[in-house]
């Protein structure tokens, strides 16, 4: 990424499939575990239907470099996919946070004649083109979360709902409070980077879902996806507001900032939802002796479905569990809420901020 505002994907059309459906797969009080899902040896694949090896197949991998969580465990799960079949050969490029690099490191998969793509572009204006290219080439995009605004650029997007997000994240809030008995709350938002679309979406989804239990965003304000600015932000609203009854922070990676001035500030009257479930968030979601209460996926696994798409793509299969022949063109996953009554399901799943 040329910076952190492309962190998440844009909000396109598509049949709601959730994570499960393509894959077998912020400070704790507990010790973090050596090592989370993201970087867990995958189990290997399964010997019947569209698992059962196929043609020997080479699919490129393109995405920025790691320099948040959620990115880190993007290249984490690609690979841990691509290992689970004797069948598929992963072949990934440098990771870059520079658009003229990115495009090279695509070319030069593109002259390598890779079965397939998958590509996380650094951003998917810029990165159009060399996709197009591919394309035209005759090889299988398969675009990841941030989506190519020509749809001749890539055969099969798939991305998190931030829509959804809100939504998720403004149920939770609002049942919780109307079953508190709560009439007029003050309700906080801390976004990423407001400017961004994927902000106006999940803010967007957050408010529509409050509107349907009577409540309101009392105040927001965005904290650019940084542990800092969770810091300093979180700060300042704690300080404008004496009475607080929920927030909600958009982002696990900056919520170890935003935790930080919770207890800093010593206030426990609120509860509190995250965003994209990260293992921290969880592991003090299970704690349950903090404000953080839930938290919303955005989750990292896509990419892990994404190079199963491909090796379908590439092999000429569909998805058995559909009727039809093909893999979809669009899959947005759902967002899901997770609580201290679920959370040991989706542990496993988490990434580490």
């Amino acid at each position: 990424m040329t910076e952190r505002v492309a962190r998440r994907g844009f909000l396109v059309g598509g049949a709601v499939i959730g994570a499960g459906a393509l894959v077998t797969a912020c400070t704790g009080n507990t010790p973090a575990p050596e090592a989370a899902a993201s970087t867990a040896a995958p189990a290997p694949a399964a010997t019947g239907g569209n698992d059962a090896p196929g043609d020997k197949v080479v699919i490129g991998f393109s995405a920025p470099a790691a320099d948040h969580g959620w990115i880190a465990a993007i290249a984490k799960n690609a690979e841990a996919a691509a290992k689970q079949y004797t069948d598929v050969e992963f072949k990934p490029v440098e990771p870059t946070n520079d658009i003229n690099a990115q495009i090279s490191a695509v070319e030069s998969l593109i002259a390598a004649k890779v079965a397939a793509l998958v590509i996380l572009p650094n951003d998917g204006q810029q990165l159009n083109q060399i996709a197009r290219q591919a394309s035209d080439a005759g090889i299988p995009v398969i675009n990841l979360d941030r989506v190519f605004p020509d749809k001749l650029s890539y055969r099969t997007w798939i991305g998190g709902d931030n829509y959804g997000m809100g939504v998720a994240a403004g149920h939770y809030i609002g049942k919780t409070l109307k079953d508190k008995g709560v009439a007029d709350p003050v309700i906080l938002e801390i976004q990423g980077i407001a400017t961004l679309p994927l902000t106006q979406d999940r803010s967007k989804g957050f408010e529509d879902a409050l509107k349907t239990y009577g409540f309101k965003v009392t105040a927001k304000q965005d904290a650019q996806f940084t542990v800092e600015s969770g810091t300093k932000v979180t700060s300042n609203l704690l300080q404008a507001h004496k009475k607080i009854d929920a927030i909600w922070n958009h982002d696990d990676d900056q919520g170890i900032g935003v935790l930080a001035a919770v207890k800093e500030a010593g206030r426990s009257e609120f509860f509190m939802v995250g965003g994209a479930g990260s293992a921290n968030a969880m592991r003090e979601i299970q704690a349950d002796s903090g404000v953080l209460k839930a938290t919303v996926t955005y989750s990292p696994t896509m990419a892990a479905s994404a190079v199963k798409l491909a090796r379908l793509i590439a092999q000429g299969k569909g998805m058995s569990d559909l009727l039809e022949n093909q893999v979809p063109q669009s899959i947005t996953l759902a967002s899901e809420t997770i609580t201290k009554d679920n959370v040991a399901k989706y542990l496993p799943l988490g990434f580490e901020s």
